[in-house]
């Protein structure tokens, strides 16, 4: 069956993007437990790169097909999970990346809408928090089951400008009725 990317977010209202990433089917890895494990000799780079043995992978639809079989684990590290099979995936920064960036409302009433660089959507709120580092200014989205995607400078950039458009105190954002605060006191 042919791959039909969702359409740019700015086509698409808040409430159509959540339809659509709400539709999003992904395996159940978190269920799985397979006896064979291994290598995949794969890594993402922090740019969101992946690479097979040195190599980048140039067809979005194997990086796609790999990331919905991607798997955090209980050690914090990383793995690609089969029924059958487990292979370590080395992930130097967050497995994803989201490039895109939809804003619909303002204050507590914004929703905010992220696309990855897997075409992924994700809705920041509560079950998918915004988190940003103390040790670098880099802001994170959690995608599921501790898989984050970090956000590219120019959504970075959007973000922080719709946060100091509002103006609040502590500096942060809203989206789904959670707030997530930027700068934290040191």
């Amino acid at each position: 069956m042919p791959y039909t990317p969702p359409p740019e977010l700015a086509s698409l209202s808040i409430a159509e993007i959540a339809e659509l990433a709400e539709a999003q089917k992904l395996p159940p890895v978190d269920q799985w437990d397979p006896q064979e494990t291994g290598d995949s000799e794969m890594r993402i780079a922090a740019d969101g790169i992946w690479y097979h043995q040195g190599d980048p992978i140039l067809r979005p639809a194997m990086v796609r097909a790999f990331s919905s079989i991607l798997r955090r684990e209980a050690d914090a590290s990383y793995a690609l999970v089969t029924p059958y099979q487990k292979l370590g995936i080395i992930v130097d920064d967050a497995p994803f990346v989201a490039v895109e960036l939809e804003s619909e409302g303002s204050g507590a009433e914004r929703t905010l809408a992220f696309r990855l660089n897997t075409d992924h959507l994700v809705i920041a709120g509560a079950g998918h928090p915004l988190r940003f580092g103390t040790d670098k200014p880099q802001p994170y989205l959690h995608v599921r089951n501790g898989l984050e995607a970090v956000l590219a400078r120019p959504v970075y950039y959007q973000l922080a400008e719709l946060a100091l458009e509002e103006d609040s105190n502590p500096l942060g954002i809203w989206s789904a009725g959670t707030f997530f605060p930027i700068a934290t006191d040191s």
